[in-house]
């Protein structure tokens, strides 16, 4: 299978795998968290959600694969579509049938478990045999041979490097079309987190996987992935293709800490968030 052109923009894609339109989400019947947030991923994608801690990135995630419902929030407004159908309406385990899961922020494995019992706790929405989950295992632990050679260690008794790898192979073990990955570098180190984004491409250009990467690491995100988008405070204030997000000089500035050449100390910080121009 050929890789996908990294060119293109989700704006020049004749067709999106998910499209969210202008929804609002609220916790608790009260607080508003989510203010017309829209977004679109071409099938065989990769997007970016960037933004700082709370800015609404994890609960955009939870408000697509339906998991909002478990800490009383609702999308009380707009449309999530999934390959054309809207799907706002089903349950977790309906969507992840579909072909869309959730893999979560700090990993969350089953520590009592082995790593290959984690991995087949990913396949409990398949009835296509036993011969057919083996061979997914086997594909799992060619993307990641540490798994392999840890396949009968206690989740928590592994690394976070590993644990992070169990989390996306126990995702890929329900065939997903479109993985929502929350937080990928967290806490890792960083040759882990560049050793674990170059696995999501490979599966995103040898599996034809789609993903929409939540992260706080703008840099890595910008480098792989090939469109786009930053929330603050529950909106979408910018979007665009990856290598044009990575030379805005506001992104620059206040995402990477680069301003005019030179690394911007924390002290900066207030006199920037006045400043801002894409914030209306």
């Amino acid at each position: 299978m050929s890789a996908v052109d990294h060119t293109i923009a989700p704006a020049a894609q004749t067709e999106n795998i998910l499209s969210v339109k202008n929804i609002e989400v609220i916790y608790d019947h009260v607080i508003l968290v989510l203010k017309g947030v829209s977004l679109d991923v071409p099938k065989g994608g990769i997007v970016a959600l960037l933004g700082a801690n709370g800015a609404g990135k994890t609960t955009t995630l939870k408000a697509i694969s339906n998991l909002l419902h478990a800490e009383r929030g609702d999308v009380t407004k707009g449309s999530i579509l999934f390959e054309g159908a809207e799907v706002q309406d089903l349950s977790p385990n309906e969507l992840v049938r579909r072909g869309c899961i959730q893999v979560m922020e700090g990993r969350q494995c089953f520590a009592h478990l082995t790593i290959e019992e984690n991995l087949l706790t990913g396949a409990f929405t398949r009835r296509d045999g036993k011969a057919a989950i083996r061979k997914d295992i086997d594909l799992v632990y060619s993307y990641f041979p540490k798994l392999a050679e840890r396949r009968s260690a206690l989740a928590g008794y592994t690394s976070g490097g590993e644990q992070q790898m169990c989390a996306v192979g126990r995702a890929l073990m329900s065939r997903p079309k479109m993985i929502l990955l929350d937080e990928p570098s967290m806490g890792l180190a960083p040759q882990i987190v560049e050793e674990i984004f170059e696995i999501v491409k490979n599966l995103n250009e040898k599996e034809n996987v789609s993903f929409l990467l939540a992260e706080q690491n703008t840099h890595m995100a910008l480098r792989f992935a090939r469109y786009g988008y930053i929330l603050e405070n529950g909106r979408v204030v910018m979007d665009g293709e990856a290598k044009s997000l990575a030379e805005n000089e506001d992104v620059k500035e206040f995402y990477l800490g680069i301003s005019g050449g030179r690394r911007k100390s924390f002290r900066d910080g207030k006199h920037y968030r006045r400043r801002k121009r894409w914030l209306a």
